[in-house]
C-alpha cells in the first residue's frame, strides 16, 4: 500500500494517541477535514495492508502498580520458537513477545518475553510459569528487572513542510 497524503495526515494525527473525548474519531475527522467514515475506512484499509499494525490503549503500568518489571530472555531450540513464542505470547501476563538472534558467545538468548509485576516474587513466579511452558526446550535463561521507565512511543512521522 502507497500513503497518499490523507493516509500520511492521519498517521501524523493519530501517531501520539487518540484524543481524550468521548467521540475521538470524529474529533480527528473533523481535525483534518474529512467524514469520519473516511477516516475509519481508511485506518482498516491501513491495518489490512499492514502499514498498521493495531490501534491500542498503552497504558502505564507503573500508575496501574506494576513497579516489578522484567525482560525476561529465554535460549530455546531454533526449530521450537515459533510454536513456543506463541504459547508465551498468548499469556494473559506477557505484554511483549519476540524472537531475536543471538549474539554469541555473550548473548545466547533468542526469545523474550516482558513480564509486569507488583513485586520482585510475582514477576519471578510468572518467569516459572514460562519455564514450566518451555519444557525441555529451554537451554537457559535470565530476567532483566526494569529499574526505570523510559520515553516509550512508537514509529514518528515527521511532519512535512
Amino acid at each position: 500500500m502507497t500513503l497518499d497524503a490523507t493516509d500520511r495526515q492521519i498517521i501524523e494525527a493519530l501517531q501520539g494517541g487518540l484524543p481524550l473525548v468521548s467521540t475521538p474519531y470524529a474529533a480527528v475527522a473533523e481535525q483534518l477535514g474529512i467524514a469520519e467514515d473516511q477516516l475509519t475506512e481508511r485506518l482498516a484499509a491501513m491495518k489490512a495492508s499492514g502499514v498498521v499494525r493495531r490501534i491500542a490503549a498503552a497504558p502505564n503500568h507503573y500508575k496501574l502498580g506494576m513497579t516489578a518489571n522484567g525482560m525476561t530472555v529465554w535460549d530455546v531450540a531454533d526449530d521450537q520458537i515459533t510454536e513456543l513464542g506463541a504459547l508465551i505470547g498468548a499469556l494473559p501476563f506477557v505484554t511483549h513477545c519476540y524472537e531475536r538472534p543471538r549474539a554469541l558467545p555473550e548473548w545466547p538468548y533468542n526469545l523474550f518475553a516482558m513480564v509486569h509485576g507488583s513485586s520482585r516474587e510475582e514477576v519471578e513466579e510468572k518467569r516459572a510459569r514460562i519455564k514450566d511452558i518451555l519444557g525441555d526446550a529451554l537451554r537457559a535463561s535470565d530476567v532483566l528487572v526494569s529499574t526505570r521507565i523510559l520515553k516509550k512511543t512508537g514509529l514518528r512521522l515527521r511532519k512535512r513542510g
